[in-house]
This record gives structure tokens, C-alpha cells and sequence, in this order.
């Protein structure tokens, strides 16, 4: 580990370090040397003088540093003399750089300081292009400023050689003064000063940028600073907006500043191309009331202490988004606080305790990772006048405990002194408090008490200090010993004191570091700070277990002394009244503008506890475009739905809120495996449930539903979610998603949940199924399901060779998805998602709606009309439909039901207060049979057999309303209604054929409390007319909308349907969740639709929501009220169509 330094200043401007490679402070070498501040970076330490000129001070190394003058002595030749430096009035100085603007002679070269010096005398560069040359080092050309070449030719009219003399920085290892610009005219003096920028995050390992900040609240910059030039060649002054008072530079590309104000500035644009970055942005101080004193910035943190000696963090802080996102309060008080390398993080404590001998004390703290391997301990009952050393480091020593144990009777020695002659703690706010701290030494020291010497009984009504474990209880010895001579005499005193004061009850301190005895540090000059800088100060997680820091920490007289600790490790940061805890990870991004492709971004969630328990978290997206560094936030409880989708056999997922939702705008983002998905799938998953206090299994009101992709989801509802008034808009509703695979599933209100797989099988939900990602999946049951993945082959008849693959120009692609409008081939065809896999190879399907002949073609006049199974004299293209198996295999809440394949079920809807021995259940096999389960009740989901109920034809859809209304459609689009359902009779008695609406036929139908609805072939919507408890067979069909994939009617006769489309979104992928607005019972058919969460979206079902919104307007719980949504409907309603004739018995 290299060795790296951590900078302090007292209040008589002695600068000292402390070595991580040694055990005590050390104080300059220079005793004259008087600084007010330094700040550090790798290698480096600058400073502020009391004469307001800079310092630097450079950590020697091996390599000195050198830097190269040159300068060109330029000839031209002439008939008479040849080459001379003659020159015509035209041509270069005679002496001059490269370029031949600027003349150099030999004697103009000055040293830049008195820390430079000449190594040698000026000597000629033998060298032309980085070649030997036997040229005595002359470059000939033409003319100036033609190319030169060390060749001499005879037109080469001029020439010129170069010049070396090197200079060598002989300060290393010693405080050395900047000079002044020269000509330019230097800054005003400086106030502040911050190094930082080595580590930009374009390139690792470049030098450092040097900022200031001048008496008048001017900000510059230092220019010229490089690993040769280690000063610098002069100031460029910054604009801003307002006046600054300090400001802090990071390692990478974070540069903040305090303004008089209080508020803060934070530079943006800063980059290796743009070191002075482009602009200012100005943030609130953390305090509504207080303003902020002092800011100190890392790699991605920014710590702020308030004019209270409040500590402050800003949260979502880097480099793409430089500003943060909000604050949070730290516990204790500080009067400054410092980061240093890799974000750890250095302070020095205001002073607590009114009993100090000599001036207010401060101390220096560093927490690094290794400080989560130790937990505080049970605290211990001290006297609270008494000092204690403590801190949150993780090695702990009493006083003296290099010593051998003193003997009791030293306790009597230690001298005494009134507490009213104390002085009373100075909090300094400028640099003004040195000659008020200094003024101090004036008076007479005056002694602590020692512990000893306080009465039993006070000694009994003490405050709790925290102890940590020791290294001496470990059996490790301490390599360093404590020189608070004044404080070790009272620790000493209190050892011999212990057995009064009860176990544990001697003051305990954390390993201090010593001073120079040698630099005048003695025991009554115990150093007061007012500055400290880590930037350049490294310590590593192990030896951090050794490295001391602490100088002295008195603990609060009247309160038990607050607890501060900062515990930094890759994806956990830790605080002590709030937690903050952060999972960082890199995906991949769906950037859905052109161009579009798959963009390589990092990703952080960041969640923060209050201390009342409240949790806030952000997802931050952080991305690259154009060289400019940009990103993304989504508020964690705005997110509406999680989920996986499929793209390009990527591990994508989709994340909703509800300005995304309305603007079909979803962020996709991909994993490089199926595990990193599902991590950050739970990850986020609980904080959206944790946001929204849900915890546990869905409700029995819930709405179910399921995507293409098969995922299954969930929605607990609110009673506004029917209301008439103030109806939550779809784009609102928060879906989580339940672990499971199936193609629909179907609820009532009694809390029995039906699913159908791809594959047919019947699954009933067994719960408790939290919609959380839980991580306890071990318990669930192991569920698998199978689907097919169709491509279909197209040809074109020419007289020639008949049916070929050889189409027109304007023919679909020869081997394509069922549209015709992309094209898929066996090949390049893969399954759904990476977690399926093939389990049978491609095949012809024969079982093709419409039919196909015995080499399974279908046939068609052209593209894209409707094919059929035999060909005729018109029919001049064919196609035929090749499929392949594949399968998938999960845990979840589900408990199969064997042994027939179903194609569709329903569940009889009902009201949460209804009580029900036996729930009817209908179902399609897969043949088209129609069957009824018995046995289904709330204690037995699954039932216990299937009744079969005859039928001349099979059927594709069916549905059971209230009053056990059956009704059911063929696969020829023929409606049926089955009478005499009855609990009694729970298979009915005979089917009643229904006509249905003209020149149209059905494929789906939902029935509710007291109206059916109807899907058609065409995507159409119809409403049955008529309907009344005399007439359950109804009247009419009345067409009500297009654009509508499935349809679900709830026990309160609320529609809810999956639109193929969202109109003005045409590129949307079919499939959203849409409510219909203004159903009640003056109004079945509603007014117009509300369109959620899509696409890809499959089957909905409302059947299991009974809640009835109270009457009158009532808020949203789950977010703002909406009014209900204007006009949306896709297409106008129209007057009934057509009336049937009287039912027909079959």
C-alpha cells in the first residue's frame, strides 16, 4: 500500500501530517511556516499562508521532477556570408519557440522560483526528428515555415537548430511558495483553496486541478499544472453567479461551492476537454431556516455542515447527475467534515463539554470500511464531566494502556480546579477565531477533575458512552501510546478508581496518536484544530485497524454524547438516526429514439429510512450521449408495474409510472443473465411494495392479469377504483407481479383463483403468493408449462414452376410471423425468452384455423387475405404454418388440477359478503367439452371431479354470471344460453341458442351481475340488450366499441377489457389493460374508455372485485384524485343493429 498523508492545521497556523505508514503526528519541518488551510490531493498538499501567499508541498519520490526549456536559433543564408542570423524583416526572431511567433533568447530563460534550479548550461539537440544527425543539429528548408529535414539541399534557404536546458523542482518534501503571476495580474488574496480532478472519469490517473476562492467571493482557477510543472503557470478567474466563501473540489469531476448566502453552487460540465467546466447551478441549503457553513465533496459524495453544526448529506450525487437529489440529516455535530479518497470521510467535532483546561478542543476522525466489521457494544456508565476519548474506530485502548497499571495513590495527585474556571467552548466560523483561541493561552491552565475525585453519587447518574472491543482483550498489543498527559493522568487516576466505579466503568478511549516531543508539542500544547484535509490520504480497509487518527473527543456534559458513524462500503452506506443504503450494477438500455439500439448504462437504487421510518427511493439511470454525460430517474413510489418483456432474447424488463404509461413510453432495461434480472426484479419489486406499505398475499378484491409473456400480475384495488366520482385513472393502478407462468386466469370475490397454462394445464391458487419477490421460493410448487412458436412458410404460383419461394417485390417475406410484416425463419427463431427451451423439433401443423390439405397449405388469392384449406383456380399464393415446442420451468404459488387440458374458465361472480357452500366453476377442454367442477368451495379450491355436459358441437368460450347464468359460444361464432343452472342443478338442463349480431362472429364473452358482453372476430365489443330476470336470453346485440381484444365483467357489472391498440400510439405492441368509465345502472353500456398498463398485455380479470365505492366523492388513497377521463373511445356508439327472434331450444 503506498504511503499516503492526512493534513491538519492548528490554531496557531502549525501545519502537521500523520503517515499511514507511521504512529504519530509529525509537524512541518519549516517552524516559521504558518498556514490557515490546506487541501490535499495524491502526492500534493497546498496551502494558504498567513501572508495569503500559496504553498505547495510535494511528497518526495525516486523520480525527480524535471522540465525541459528550449528554444530554435533560426539562420537564413545569402551570397555573401551564407548562413547567418541576418534575417529579412519578414522572417522569424532570430531566437524564438517552434513556431517562430514568440522570440526566446538564451538570457530571457528565468527560473520560475526558488524551488526550481539549472542542472546545466544550454546545450544543442544533436537529434532532428528524434534521429542522431551529423548535422551539428541544423534543419534545413526552403523557406519558414516549410518542413524541415536535417538533409541540406540547394534550395534550402534556411535553417535552424534547437536548444536544451533542463531545470530540476528541488523542494520535494517542503512547503514552498507559489510565486505571483507574472505579467499577469495574480487574484486578489485568497480565502480558500481546493485540489482535486486527478481522477476524472474520462481518464484515471491524470494530474490535479487546483481551485481558490479570493476575500471578495471570486472563484479561479489554477492553469498549467502538470506532473512536470507541479505549480502551475497562472490564475484564470471563474465567473459566478454570486459571491462564494468556500468552495470543494473532488477527485473526479464534483466541484461545489458555499455561497455568503448559505445556498450552495455546483460547477457542471467539468471534463477532461473543459477543466473550468460550463456552467453554475445554484441548490438550497439542507436547512429551510439555517443556513450552510462549510461543504466538502468526494468521488460521488457531498457532505454539508449548517450554521447549527448540523451534518448534512446529498443523496444521488455523480458524475452524470453532479447536483443529487435531496438531503438527509446526519446525527451529532460538527464544525467541519472532510472526504477524502474513496469517499471516507474525515471531521472535526464542535466541542461539547464547557470543562476544558485551555482552549476548545477538536478531533479528526477517519471511517472506513473496515468499520463494518465492528458493532457498537453495550454502553458503559461514566461520569459525564469526566473526558472520554471515543470515536467509531474499530481499535479501543484505556488510557495507558501501553503502561503498567499505577498504583491507586497517584489518583491523589492529580490537581484540581473550579468549574467556573473553565473556559466556556468557542465555536469558530471564519478565520478570524485564531486570535481568540490563541488569546486562551494567556490565562492560567486550569485542570480537569480527574475521575477519582467525583463523588460516588454522581459517579452512579452517568451518561452512556459506547465501547467498543479492544485489541488488548483480543491479545494484541498497541504499537502506539496516548500523549494527552493531562487526560492519561486522569485515565490513571480512574483505573485505581474502577472498582467504585463499577465494571467497565474507567474512561475508554480509541488509539491516539503522538506528537513530536522534538517540535515543541508539550503536555500543556496540546494542539487545537481547525482545519483538516484527507484528499490524499488513503486508508486501506485492514490497515485502517492500525492507523490512528484521534487527538482528542470530550464527551457531552448534559446529553449523552451522540453517536456518529459513517460506514461506506460498495452498495451499503449506514448513518446513525437515518440509513441510507445504495445497489449500484450496470445494464443494458432500450434508447427508443433513433438511432435505437441497446445502450450500456449504469443503474443505482438508492433507498433512504427516515427516521420515523418513512422510506424514499430512486432508480437512477445513468447514461452517455454525444460525449455528455446525462440521466434518468424514476421515484420509486411512482412505479406503477415491473415487468419482464420480451426483446431480442435479452433479460429485459419494463418499468411503468404513470407519465410513461400515458405516453407509451415504458424504460426497458436488460441483464447479461436471467439471475441479474431477477435480483433487480426483487430489488425493486419490494421497495415499490415497501413504498406502498403492501406486504402479504392479494386480496380477495383483486384484479388478476396476465402477460403475453406469461407472467402473472396482480392489483389490489381501492374502492375509488369503481367510484362514479373521482375514478382512479388506469395509469395510476400499481401492479405487482405474482410468481407463476399462465396464459389467463379467472377469481371471484371469495378469494379461489383459477389459472390455464399455454399447454392446457389447470392450476388453482394455493397462496399466500405475496406479490413480492420472495426470495422464499423453495416452498412453492414446481410448475411448468409448454408453448408452441410458430413460423410460417409462403410461396407465389407462376406459370413457370408453380408454387415457388420466389415472390414479388412487394410479397412478404418467404418465411415470416403470422402478420407477413417481419421476417422469421427457422433459424433465426428462437424461443420467447432465454428462461424457456426447445423440447421438440420444427414441424408442419396441421391443426390451422380455416384448415389446410394434406401437406398442411392453405391457400389464398394474394396476400394478406383470409386462406383457406383446398385450392382453387384462383388462388395464386399459399402458406403453411411450422411449429416448434418449447418449455419453461418455475416455482409458484400453484397446485395443479388434473387430468383434461382446458381452454378457457370462468368462476361464478359474486359479492364479498356472500357465503357460498359450493362456487360453480365452467370450463372448455381442449376438445371444446364443456365440463363443470364440483366441490369448489373456499376450503377446497381445487374441487374434486369434473361433471361433463353434453354439447352437439365444441365450444371456444364460456362464462357463468350472477343468478348462475351460463353462457357460451361455439367454435362456428354460434351463442348459446344454458337454462335451469341452479345450485341444485348445477349442470342446467338444456342449451338455448342465441343468434349472434349480423355477418359477425363471436370468439369471447364475459357475463356479470346483470349484463353480457361479446368480442367478435374483428376486435368489435357488443353489448347484450334486453336482459331481465323473465328474459335472461335478452333482445339485442348493440355494437359498443372496436379495438378490443378480451372482455371481463365483474359481479358489479364494471367493464374492463385488453385493447389491441391505444389510439395515437400505433406502434404500441398490442395488448392494454382499459377500463370503461360511466358503467352504472342507468348507463350498462358506459360512456367511453381509460386506457393502463400496455402492451403486451394478454388476459384481465375483474370478476373477484366487489367492493361498491361509498357514496359521494372520497380521495384516492394510492394518489391524486382524477376526474373521470374525457371521451376516448375508438369508435362512436351506434344504435342497435339487429333483433333476434325467440330463443330456440337445441
Amino acid at each position: 500500500m503506498p504511503v499516503t498523508l492526512l493534513w491538519a492545521v492548528d490554531v496557531y497556523g502549525r501545519v502537521y501530517s500523520l503517515s499511514t505508514a507511521g504512529q504519530r503526528w509529525e509537524r512541518a519541518d519549516d517552524l516559521l511556516l504558518e498556514l490557515k488551510r490546506v487541501t490535499a490531493g495524491k502526492g500534493r498538499c497546498w496551502g494558504i499562508g498567513c501572508d495569503h501567499h500559496v504553498y505547495l508541498n510535494m511528497m518526495p519520490s525516486e523520480a525527480s521532477i524535471r522540465y525541459r526549456e528550449e528554444t530554435y536559433e533560426n539562420q537564413r543564408w545569402n551570397p555573401v556570408d551564407g548562413f547567418t542570423d541576418t534575417l529579412l524583416p519578414t522572417d522569424r526572431w532570430p531566437w524564438s519557440d517552434v513556431t517562430g511567433m514568440n522570440p526566446q533568447p538564451l538570457h530571457s530563460f528565468q527560473l520560475p522560483s526558488r524551488s526550481w534550479e539549472w542542472e546545466g548550461d544550454w546545450f544543442v539537440d544533436q537529434s532532428c526528428g528524434g534521429e542522431p544527425s551529423q548535422t551539428g543539429g541544423w534543419e534545413y528548408a526552403v523557406d519558414f515555415p516549410a518542413n524541415f529535414s536535417p538533409d541540406k539541399k540547394w534550395n534550402s534557404c534556411v535553417r535552424r537548430r534547437r536548444w536544451i536546458r533542463y531545470r530540476r523542482y528541488t523542494a520535494q518534501g517542503t512547503w514552498a511558495r507559489i510565486p505571483l503571476d507574472n505579467p499577469k495580474k495574480p487574484p486578489l488574496p485568497l480565502c480558500d483553496i481546493s485540489c482535486g480532478g486527478w481522477e476524472m472519469s474520462d481518464q484515471s490517473g491524470r494530474y490535479p486541478y487546483l481551485w481558490g476562492v479570493s476575500q471578495q467571493g471570486q472563484v479561479w482557477f489554477r492553469e498549467g499544472i502538470h506532473p512536470r510543472v507541479p505549480e502551475g503557470s497562472s490564475w484564470e478567474e471563474v465567473d459566478v453567479p454570486k459571491e462564494v466563501a468556500q468552495l470543494s473540489a473532488g477527485p473526479g469531476d464534483l466541484l461545489w461551492a458555499l455561497l455568503w448566502d448559505g445556498n450552495l453552487l455546483v460547477r457542471t460540465g467539468l471534463s477532461l476537454d473543459s477543466p473550468t467546466g460550463t456552467s453554475w447551478t445554484e441548490v438550497e441549503s439542507p436547512g429551510k431556516e439555517v443556513e450552510a457553513l462549510h461543504v466538502s465533496v468526494g468521488v460521488s459524495v457531498v457532505w454539508v455542515v449548517t450554521k447549527d453544526y448540523k451534518v448534512w448529506f446529498r443523496r444521488g450525487v455523480n458524475s452524470h447527475n453532479p447536483c443529487g437529489s435531496g438531503w438527509i440529516s446526519i446525527g451529532g455535530e460538527m464544525l467541519m467534515v472532510d472526504v477524502g479518497l474513496n469517499d471516507q470521510v474525515k471531521r472535526e467535532d464542535r466541542e461539547f463539554s464547557g470543562q476544558l483546561t485551555e482552549a476548545s478542543q477538536a478531533s479528526v476522525l477517519s471511517c472506513t470500511d473496515s468499520d463494518s466489521e465492528l458493532g457498537p457494544a453495550e454502553p458503559q456508565n461514566i461520569t459525564s464531566d469526566a473526558p472520554v476519548l471515543e470515536a467509531q474506530a474499530p481499535s479501543v485502548v484505556p488510557l495507558g494502556a501501553a503502561d503498567s497499571p499505577p498504583p491507586p495513590q497517584e489518583a491523589d495527585e492529580t490537581p484540581s480546579a473550579p468549574q467556573k474556571d473553565a473556559p466556556k467552548p468557542f465555536i469558530p466560523a471564519s478565520d478570524s477565531f485564531i486570535n481568540s483561541l490563541v488569546s486562551d493561552r494567556d490565562r492560567s491552565a486550569a485542570s480537569q477533575p480527574s475521575i477519582a475525585e467525583l463523588p460516588q453519587q454522581e459517579s452512579e447518574e452517568l451518561s452512556p458512552a459506547p465501547i467498543l472491543l479492544t485489541p488488548e482483550a483480543a491479545g494484541h498489543d498497541v504499537p502506539w501510546m496516548n500523549v494527552d498527559l493531562e487526560g492519561a493522568e486522569a485515565a490513571r487516576s480512574a483505573q485505581a478508581a474502577g472498582a467504585s466505579l463499577g465494571d467497565g466503568a474507567a474512561a475508554a478511549t480509541y488509539a491516539l496518536g503522538t506528537l513530536e516531543d522534538s517540535q515543541g508539542v508539550g503536555e500543556e500544547d496540546g494542539p487545537v484544530w481547525t482545519w483538516i484535509s484527507g484528499g490524499g490520504c488513503d486508508v486501506d480497509t485492514l490497515y485502517a485497524l492500525t492507523f490512528p487518527l484521534n487527538i482528542k473527543i470530550w464527551m457531552k456534559s448534559v446529553s449523552p454524547h451522540i453517536s456518529w458513524c459513517l460506514h461506506v462500503v460498495p452498495s451499503l452506506l449506514c448513518l446513525s438516526d437515518q440509513s441510507v443504503w445504495v445497489r449500484k450494477g450496470t445494464l443494458r438500455w432500450w434508447r427508443d429514439w433513433k438511432p435505437q439500439r441497446w445502450v450500456d448504462v449504469g443503474v443505482a437504487l438508492e433507498q433512504s429510512t427516515r427516521s420515523d421510518g418513512r422510506k424514499d427511493s430512486i432508480f437512477f439511470v445513468y447514461y452517455t450521449q454525444y460525449d455528455e454525460k446525462k440521466f434518468l430517474h424514476v421515484f420509486i413510489n411512482e412505479v406503477t408495474v415491473l415487468v419482464p418483456v420480451l426483446r431480442d432474447c435479452h433479460h429485459a424488463f419494463a418499468v411503468y409510472t404513470p407519465e410513461r404509461t400515458k405516453q407509451r413510453w415504458p424504460l426497458v432495461l436488460a441483464a447479461q443473465t436471467e439471475k441479474d434480472m431477477e435480483d433487480w426484479l426483487c430489488l425493486l419489486s419490494d421497495c415499490c411494495c415497501e413504498c406502498r406499505g403492501i406486504s402479504g398475499p392479494p386480496s380477495r378484491q383483486a384484479l388478476w392479469s396476465t402477460t403475453s409473456k406469461g407472467d402473472v400480475m396482480v392489483h389490489d384495488p381501492a374502492f375509488s377504483l369503481e367510484a362514479a366520482a373521482h375514478t382512479m385513472a388506469c395509469d395510476l393502478m400499481f401492479w405487482r407481479q405474482v410468481p407463476g407462468h399462465l396464459r389467463c386466469v379467472e377469481s371471484n370475490s371469495l378469494g379461489l383463483v383459477w389459472g390455464i397454462g399455454w399447454d392446457g394445464t389447470a392450476w388453482v391458487y394455493s397462496g399466500p403468493g405475496s406479490g413480492k419477490h420472495t426470495c422464499l421460493i423453495n416452498a412453492y410448487t414446481l410448475q411448468t408449462d409448454i408453448r408452441s412458436v410458430h413460423v410460417y412458410e409462403n410461396q407465389r404460383w407462376n406459370p413457370m414452376t408453380g408454387y415457388t419461394d420466389k415472390g414479388l417485390p412487394t410479397d412478404r417475406p418467404m418465411w415470416s410471423d403470422e402478420s407477413g410484416l417481419k421476417e422469421c425463419t427457422k433459424g433465426n427463431t428462437h424461443p420467447p425468452s432465454p428462461q424457456w427451451s426447445w423440447v421438440s423439433e420444427w414441424a408442419v401443423d396441421f391443426n390451422v384455423p380455416g384448415g389446410t390439405d394434406k401437406e398442411g397449405w392453405q391457400y389464398a388469392a394474394d396476400f394478406p387475405t383470409t386462406f383457406h384449406g383446398h385450392k382453387t383456380m384462383k388462388d395464386f399464393v399459399r402458406r403453411r404454418r411450422w411449429t416448434r415446442k418449447c418449455k419453461i420451468t418455475m416455482r409458484g404459488p400453484w397446485q395443479q388440477v388434473p387430468p383434461i387440458r382446458l381452454s378457457d374458465i370462468s368462476l361464478m361472480p359474486c359479492l364479498a359478503q356472500s357465503r357460498m357452500d359450493q362456487v360453480p366453476v365452467w370450463a372448455l377442454s381442449d376438445k371444446g367439452d364443456v365440463l363443470c367442477r364440483l366441490g369448489v368451495s373456499q376450503q377446497n379450491p381445487a374441487g374434486s371431479s369434473w361433471l361433463h355436459v353434453g354439447t352437439d358441437q365444441p365450444f371456444k368460450s364460456i362464462s357463468i354470471g350472477g343468478a348462475s347464468q351460463v353462457w357460451a359460444i361455439a367454435k362456428d361464432g354460434a351463442v348459446f344460453y344454458r337454462g335451469s343452472v341452479s345450485p341444485q342443478n348445477p349442470a342446467g338442463e338444456c342449451w338455448y341458442h342465441i343468434p349472434s349480431p349480423l355477418r359477425q362472429t363471436l370468439r369471447q364473452l364475459s357475463v356479470g351481475r346483470t349484463s353480457v358482453f361479446a368480442v367478435d372476430e374483428n376486435s368489435n365489443l357488443w353489448y347484450r340488450q334486453g336482459l331481465t330476470p323473465s328474459y335472461p336470453q335478452g333482445s339485442a346485440w348493440e355494437l359498443i366499441s372496436n379495438n378490443v381484444t378480451k372482455v371481463s365483467v365483474g359481479p358489479l357489472d364494471q367493464v374492463w377489457i385488453i385493447a389491441d391498440g391505444v389510439p395515437g400510439f400505433p406502434s404500441e405492441t398490442p395488448g392494454a389493460v382499459s377500463h370503461r368509465l360511466g358503467v352504472g345502472p342507468m348507463q350498462p353500456k358506459g360512456q367511453s374508455w381509460d386506457y393502463g398498463i400496455g402492451g403486451g398485455w394478454e388476459h384481465v380479470s375483474i370478476r373477484g372485485n366487489s367492493s361498491e365505492a361509498p357514496r359521494g366523492p372520497q380521495a384516492l388513497p394510492g394518489g391524486p384524485s382524477r376526474s373521470p377521463a374525457p371521451q376516448r373511445s375508438p369508435a362512436p356508439q351506434r344504435p342497435p343493429a339487429q333483433v333476434n327472434g325467440s330463443a330456440v331450444v337445441v
